[in-house]
């Protein structure tokens, strides 16, 4: 069944219109975005909004063909032989005899041999499995499939048949008020850490030694731990005594894995936020304001 919407889409007006009406007109997509631009979040919404059901499936190097489409259980084929109650659907077969759509995250990481099952799934709505036979997909199944066109490391390029019958919808970072919006609605913190969080991890996107900086949930995650950091320090807030090196060690925690500096710059993801926290929050300066009002 369709997981439970956590939070809200906030944003995304055009994207979520383009998704409903290629789901609505029987296309497949493929959601193209950094990590944390809400693509399973606004796919959820819209599968919800439609009644639909949605079977996710990780994408990684270990998605055999065979993990995808299903197989026979050996022992049932023991006992019965190759009849269809020996098989165990897996999850393109579960999605197409169900009506529903088939969620494939991280599509460039799926071997190129697990993709090739897709092909005639995409254009003719069915497959033929060896022993079970024809499986045609019910009314109503789509394939959605997500990827990081910006990670390297363990990706592949989508060839073009799998490319050429899919459309194509991009989802970039969401504006400054977007992202106080979900940290905001997903912490429920003040707007003075609400603000500096997503400051600090806006800024992670845009500076020069950084190839891919953090997403939304790095700053999701700093509020908490430096919320959580000033209670158990006795700081009440940004202005207290301290506080400055409290935001730095909870931005070290929270956004140190996710900054990638780029290649051939020899710094740590460290020296990174610390370059970040003088400029937004200089060591002999007051906490910075919140930003929220601002036109």
């Amino acid at each position: 069944m369709t997981p439970t919407v956590p939070h809200p889409v906030i944003g995304l007006r055009r994207e979520r219109e383009v998704l409903t009406v290629a789901l609505r007109t029987n296309r497949h997509v493929v959601l193209e975005g950094p990590p944390g631009t809400g693509k399973s979040t606004l796919l959820r919404s819209v599968a919800a909004e439609d009644g639909q059901e949605v079977v996710f499936v990780e994408g990684n190097a270990e998605l055999t063909p065979a993990r995808l489409i299903g197989q026979y259980d050996p022992a049932a084929v023991l006992a019965e032989g190759y009849v269809p109650g020996s098989f165990t659907d897996g999850p393109l077969l579960t999605a197409m005899r169900g009506h529903g759509l088939l969620y494939l995250e991280e599509l460039n990481r799926i071997p190129e041999e697990t993709l090739n099952v897709l092909i005639t799934v995409l254009t003719e709505g069915e497959i033929t499995v060896p022993r079970l036979g024809h499986v045609r997909a019910a009314a109503g199944f789509r394939l959605i499939a997500a990827m990081n066109p910006f990670d390297a490391i363990g990706t592949a390029r989508v060839g073009q048949a799998i490319a050429d019958r899919m459309c194509r919808v991009v989802l970039g970072y969401q504006d400054a008020d977007a992202e106080r919006a979900i940290v905001t609605a997903v912490t429920g913190a003040p707007p003075a850490l609400v603000g500096l969080a997503v400051r600090l991890v806006r800024a992670t996107r845009e500076h020069r030694d950084v190839r891919m900086g953090s997403s939304v949930r790095g700053a999701t995650d700093l509020v908490l731990l430096l919320g959580g950091l000033l209670d158990v320090r006795g700081q009440s807030g940004l202005g207290a005594e301290g506080a400055r090196e409290t935001a730095r060690d909870a931005a070290y925690a929270a956004l140190s894995g996710r900054i990638r500096v780029a290649d051939g710059v020899e710094r740590t993801p460290e020296a990174v936020i610390d370059d970040l926290l003088d400029e937004v929050w200089p060591a002999d300066g007051p906490p910075p304001q919140d930003e929220s009002a601002d036109p």
